[in-house]
């Protein structure tokens, strides 16, 4: 059995006098899919961003493929290779759908920028090398129509595949989803399905998602972690899940 890639061990977040996270211990395998759910306010955003680095647990630890990451920033858990798309979107609305993708690519730029910005040789080439990256992912995620549109101006479906396509831009090994199909209608919904499960299991990108349909959980999850009240109450494959009578309690109201 491999290492875990995401090892998150006894983690405890508390804001003041409230304690957003008690002592969460679940781990995630070298590409899975795995979902985190749970009633609103268990827990479950403080814990991504715990994974990526927005806050620090005042208890516990974060390993990302054995290296402790506890206090580490999120610019450096970027460059190790983990990236998340946010519940409330957050591009740049004024700029294109190709520039928002070409600023994901920007970390990985290694030309100085007199030689980028002068257009020379390395910086040339490597410029090349990114714009052929961003259109690989256009491609992938079929927003080419809309790829010199301002994002702003895009239906609210179309922003979440984009701010997806810039989370894959960073070229992360795992990839953090918080509420992907939030506010989409049935169809969006099953076309960002359909492209969560293709990054997982054509690119072996490990992915973990926060979403509240169930049905969807069900459908595409290896592993299911559930919290309430910022405790594990259950961690297991979604028949375990669906069947766990806290887990019914708690969250799902009935067995289905």
């Amino acid at each position: 059995m491999s290492a875990p890639l995401l090892d998150i061990s006894a983690i405890t977040l508390r804001f003041g006098g409230v304690t957003a996270l008690s002592n969460v211990s679940f781990n995630v395998a070298p590409g899975a899919l795995n979902a985190i759910i749970g009633p609103n306010g268990a827990g479950k955003t403080s814990l991504l961003n715990c994974i990526s680095g927005v806050y620090h647990p005042q208890q516990g630890r974060i390993a990302f493929d054995g290296q402790d990451i506890t206090r580490m920033g999120p610019a450096a858990r970027t460059r190790l290779g983990i990236a998340r798309t946010f519940q409330n979107i957050a591009l740049f609305r004024g700029m294109t759908v190709l520039d928002n993708l070409l600023i994901g690519r920007h970390m990985h730029q290694k030309t100085g920028t007199l030689a980028g910005g002068a257009y020379w040789g390395r910086g040339q080439k490597e410029e090349i090398r990114e714009r052929e990256k961003v259109e690989e992912i256009i491609d992938f995620l079929e927003i080419q129509p809309w790829r010199k549109q301002v994002v702003h101006t895009l239906a609210y479906g179309l922003q979440k595949r984009v701010e997806l396509g810039r989370a894959l831009a960073l070229d992360p090994r795992l990839l953090l989803l918080d509420e992907p199909m939030a506010g989409m209608n049935a169809e969006e919904k099953e076309d960002m399905a359909r492209y969560i499960l293709d990054v997982n299991e054509l690119a072996g990108l490990t992915v973990v998602l926060i979403e509240h349909d169930m049905d969807v959980v069900m459908d595409i999850s290896h592993r299911i972690t559930v919290l309430d009240f910022g405790k594990l109450i259950a961690d297991g494959t979604p028949d375990e899940v669906r069947n766990d009578p806290q887990v019914i309690e708690a969250y799902l109201g009935t067995a289905h």
